[in-house]
């Protein structure tokens, strides 16, 4: 309060003289008023002085003080009025009504307002209180105590729970209490520590006394050591020490023994010539500057890296992230895939139909997952394949085949069998895609084409999102719908190409240039007898409309074209200008041409026209016609049987054809999609496990295992039981094959057909 009074009086103080200080101001101003009048008359009567008065009146104007226009009048009541100022400890920003919702009682509660010290400096000593307990313990171990010490207090808790007799009021330490009988009396200290004991004894009692008064319960430590005055602890005696051993369980040793299968081991020899040495110091040295180079490129990543903005290297780092942390997503979810379809991954393995044990001569296709994509599932499956490298990743082309009714935008999906529900690959283009081909040696390049005539290329191992490669321009393109799209063998300088086939009657060959696609026209489709006059009299040739393509499997430079005319023509790279061989195969527009995998001679084609027909090379016939009732979308052969082939029609049905079992029939006719809505476009054997796959026209691929009786193997004589079922394969297509060439001389064989029922 004395403090507060002071401050106020201090405040008062200070107000008075600001008021005097403005008062005297005031009294200022006004005498600075009359100070030019007086000026201006001397000035009038000293006119005759010159200059002098008027430098006397500038000299009077510099001095005046000016006052602001806004500035108060203030009264002489008003300037000593004392104005009293508080100075309080309270915080007025602190909230005191701040509440929080507490779960354990359901209720809003309020907290306790925050405290008002601040911690400025905080430093933890190691210094201690001479009365504290863990100082008399110190003290009395370190044996350095010359001053009396308190005793130590108890309360009436602690003294029950330490066994030490509680006094009542009044009385004192106990100290003038009797011995009880069978207590040692204490021995008495010598004559020189008298006067010490006597004044620890005073000191003693004088603190007991007023801790009593405070404290109404006190104990006296009896058991604990003596004080002040008393004999000294006695110490350890460090040097008396006793070893204390134990011995604990041996666990018997055994020998393990373990036996490996010792490495495989050859004999090798070689003579060392000169020309020998010198391919492999050639060889070390592009060693060595292939890991130059990677060097480089490691520091010129890292320069780039250093020019980059914070922004852009955070999103790059972002990017690798996301890389990674889709990585262990992917396996996540294909881990949770295979335990909810357990049954079908098993089936897909490891199920054989017991039953094709009592049907002689037949099969059935076993369905296993259904692969679909929730934004293509109003578009048709244009084209399914699977990858050369990885035998369970294959690519589906979602497009349209009905030219009335495009989509906006097409796409291309990489699925695989260990996560049927989610592709592992999606891309999506503006024009539907119409096909698609997996590079043999490179399976990371897709080679796509559209149906507005362009060609795409994907690399999926870098951003597959966006093509590598496009077509561009008019002249660098086809006019319309591409149909099919086959990469091609390296070329002599090790550029990578492809070709391409369109309706517009061209095949391009597109070469990978550093920068750009390079477009070469290979040959151009004419009709045979197509020339027609113009109106003008100039001859003119009609174009043929291209449909499907297939290169021979050992004769890169010849391929097969199918047009929509229904005819296949043999052409060479070579030759630009004219056909080597052409086919009268189908009234309608064929479909898709396939080679056999065992004898490269025998080629397939289907047909709208309902009809399979399988040819020979340099044959005008067909050895084989098959009617199966319904437009057919897609044939291919088998890759572990050189007798069988499969296909798919437009009424939903997939047939399977074993020719070394039924020349006539397929052996296997199965449903696989509703009769009414869907039809189904495609089909792909796998290369290494006995199931196919079909898509449809509405955006679903459907995964089929072939029952045993579809994939009979050729049981290999008993004289030559080591021959490869290659080679019986072989010679099971040419002992087929020598039954139906062998014919009388001027035999013609009609086109007559085997109609399949279903």
């Amino acid at each position: 309060m004395a403090e507060r009074k002071k401050q106020s009086i201090t405040a008062a103080g200070a107000d008075k003289s600001l008021g005097k200080g403005r008062a005297s101001t005031k009294t200022l101003n006004r005498a600075s008023t009359t100070k030019p009048k007086a000026a201006s008359a001397a000035a009038g009567d000293g006119a005759g002085a010159g200059g002098d008065a008027d430098d006397l009146d500038a000299f009077t104007k510099s001095r005046q003080q000016q006052k602001p226009e806004h500035q108060l009048d203030l009264s002489a009541a008003e300037l000593s009025e004392e104005i009293t100022k508080v100075l309080t400890t309270t915080n007025t920003n602190v909230v005191h009504n701040l509440v929080v919702y507490s779960f354990k009682e359901e209720e809003y509660v309020t907290l306790p307002p925050a405290g008002n010290t601040v911690t400025l400096l905080k430093f933890d000593g190691n210094s201690l209180h001479i009365d504290s307990e863990e100082a008399r313990y110190q003290l009395e171990e370190m044996g350095e105590i010359g001053y009396p010490l308190p005793a130590p207090r108890y309360s009436l808790m602690e003294a029950e729970a330490a066994g030490v007799k509680v006094g009542e009021e009044g009385d004192g330490e106990g100290e003038d209490q009797e011995p009880k009988e069978g207590d040692e009396p204490a021995e008495e200290p010598e004559a020189e520590e008298e006067p010490e004991e006597e004044a620890a004894e005073e000191g003693a009692e004088g603190e007991e006394g007023e801790a009593e008064k405070v404290e109404e319960e006190v104990v006296e430590a009896a058991p604990a050591p003596v004080a002040t005055g008393g004999k000294k602890k006695k110490l350890i005696n460090q040097f008396n020490f006793c070893e204390r051993a134990a011995l604990t369980f041996t666990n018997p040793t055994r020998n393990v023994e373990t036996q490996t299968i010792p490495p495989p081991r050859s004999q090798y020899g070689a003579n060392v010539l000169q020309w020998v040495i010198y391919d492999s110091y050639m060889e070390d040295f592009e060693r060595q500057q292939k890991d130059r180079d990677k060097k480089e490129d490691k520091k010129v990543q890292r320069k780039d890296e250093s020019k980059m903005s914070k922004q852009e290297l955070k999103a790059a780092m972002a990017e690798e992230l996301n890389k990674k942390y889709l990585k262990c997503w992917q396996i996540l979810e294909r881990m949770i895939n295979q335990n909810i379809f357990k049954d079908i991954a098993h089936d897909y393995r490891y199920w054989e139909d017991p039953a094709d044990e009592f049907r002689d001569g037949e099969g059935t296709l076993l369905p296993l997952w259904k692969f679909q994509y929730e934004k293509t599932k109003k578009m048709s499956v244009t084209d399914v394949m699977f990858n050369p490298h990885y035998y369970d990743l294959f690519a589906v082309c979602f497009g349209s085949h009905d030219f009335m009714k495009q989509p906006s935008e097409g796409s291309i999906c990489l699925f695989t069998v260990k996560n049927p529900s989610y592709p592992d690959f999606i891309i999506m283009t503006e024009s539907g895609v119409m096909c698609c081909d997996i590079h043999p040696k490179y399976p990371f390049l897709v080679a796509i084409g559209l149906y507005d005539g362009n060609v795409h290329v994907y690399n999926l191992k870098e951003n597959y999102r966006e093509p590598l490669y496009v077509s561009t321009g008019v002249g660098d393109k086809h006019i319309e719908c591409v149909w099919e799209i086959k990469w091609g063998p390296d070329m002599a300088d090790g550029e990578i190409n492809f070709y391409s086939v369109s309706s517009g009657g061209r095949v391009f060959n597109w070469v990978l240039m550093q920068n750009k696609l390079m477009c070469t026209t290979i040959i151009t489709l004419f009709l045979e007898n197509g020339v027609v006059s113009g109106p003008d009299g100039t001859e003119m040739r009609l174009r043929s409309c291209g449909s499907c393509m297939k290169f021979h499997p050992e004769d890169p430079e010849i391929f097969l074209i199918g047009t929509e005319e229904g005819c296949i023509y043999k052409c060479s790279i070579a030759y630009s200008s004219k056909y080597l061989m052409t086919y009268k195969a189908h009234n309608l527009s064929v479909y898709r041409i396939d080679f056999n995998r065992f004898n490269s001679n025998i080629f397939i084609s289907c047909s709208g026209d309902w009809r399979v027909k399988i040819w020979e090379d340099m044959r005008t016939e067909p050895l084989f016609i098959f009617d199966l009732g319904s437009a057919v979308g897609d044939v291919k052969w088998s890759p572990y049987s050189s007798t069988v082939f499969a296909a798919v029609t437009n009424e939903g049905k997939a047939f399977v054809f074993d020719l070394n079992v039924n020349k006539y029939k397929a052996i296997c006719v199965q449903a696989v999609v509703p009769k009414r809505k869907n039809k189904l476009t495609r089909l792909s054997f796998n290369e290494k496990l006995p199931f196919i796959i079909v898509g449809d026209d509405k955006g679903t691929v459907t995964s089929l295992k072939l029952s045993p009786n579809l994939r009979v193997m050729v049981k290999p004589p008993k004289k030559q039981q080591n021959v490869d079922q290659s080679i019986l394969q072989i010679q099971k297509l040419e002992k087929l094959l020598s039954l139906v060439r062998e014919l009388p001389e001027g035999a013609i064989i009609k086109d007559t057909t085997t109609t399949v029922q279903s």
